[in-house]
């Protein structure tokens, strides 16, 4: 049986992020009337170890570990404080000190990728210099933040790969508060739940991969990128686009 790591590791070095929303158009059955988002955590961007869409930081998969963010005076979900130890966070404990608690419980030992939602109305980061360099010390693999970041150099410093929505000079506790962990949350409209497959790419963008669909993406892809470059090279040679689609992608 192939493992996760084996799963990951061919993620990374053979294929990129547009692949893999190619291949969950194809897989996930989306409600009637809604359009399909193929997994595509939307309006993200590189902000560590480079600023700005490259292609030189590297692609990194690994599962991902939640948190979810609400304005400072709201009251934490039932499940929060029902199960601090699980879901929450017991008085006098920051958020970050427990990024590391699922990968560390995960049986497959893939790693993790933090994944934040924040509520769309704030202006302040949910992520700064110190809270990287406690990811970083703790072994995260990177950081995707659907929300505000700020500390740039200190981020960079770090070498952590984050990514996010935008930036902000104002700290955290202005406006925000952690207040639930290890819960399926939302990222720009697309459900990321623990242990889904987190694949950033810095040219492409960020994906997220149901992990029970994990298998079936890598299955399909190498036959939907034939059938992309047999296109291609048709097109290249002449054919027009209609007919390329209509002979290689029927």
């Amino acid at each position: 049986m192939v493992s996760l790591h084996e799963q990951l590791a061919t993620l990374v070095e053979n294929y990129t992020a547009c692949d893999i929303s190619d291949a969950l158009l194809k897989l996930q059955k989306v409600a009637e009337g809604t359009a399909p988002r193929a997994g595509y955590l939307a309006d993200l961007t590189p902000f560590s170890p480079i600023t700005g869409r490259n292609d030189t930081a590297r692609k990194i998969a690994a599962p991902a570990t939640t948190f979810k963010f609400l304005n400072k005076g709201d009251n934490a979900p039932a499940i929060a404080t029902e199960s601090p130890d699980k879901h929450g966070f017991p008085p006098g404990k920051h958020w970050v000190d427990y990024a590391g608690d699922f990968q560390d419980a995960d049986p497959a030992n893939a790693g993790s990728i933090i994944v934040i939602e924040q509520p769309d109305e704030q202006y302040c980061a949910v992520t700064g210099g110190i809270m990287a360099t406690r990811m970083k010390y703790l072994g995260i693999k990177a950081a995707v933040v659907g929300g505000r970041v700020r500390d740039l150099r200190e981020l960079q410093g770090t070498e952590l790969p984050i990514w996010a929505r935008a930036t902000s000079t104002v700290g955290t506790g202005a406006e925000a508060k952690a207040a639930v962990r290890d819960v399926p949350i939302s990222v720009g409209g697309i459900t990321v739940s623990p242990g889904d497959i987190i694949f950033c790419d810095p040219m492409e963008g960020v994906v997220a991969i149901p992990r029970d669909l994990l298998g079936d993406v890598l299955e399909i892809m190498p036959k939907l990128i034939r059938m992309d470059e047999q296109a291609k090279e048709a097109v290249a040679q002449g054919m027009s686009v209609t007919d390329a689609f209509k002979k290689f992608r029927a």
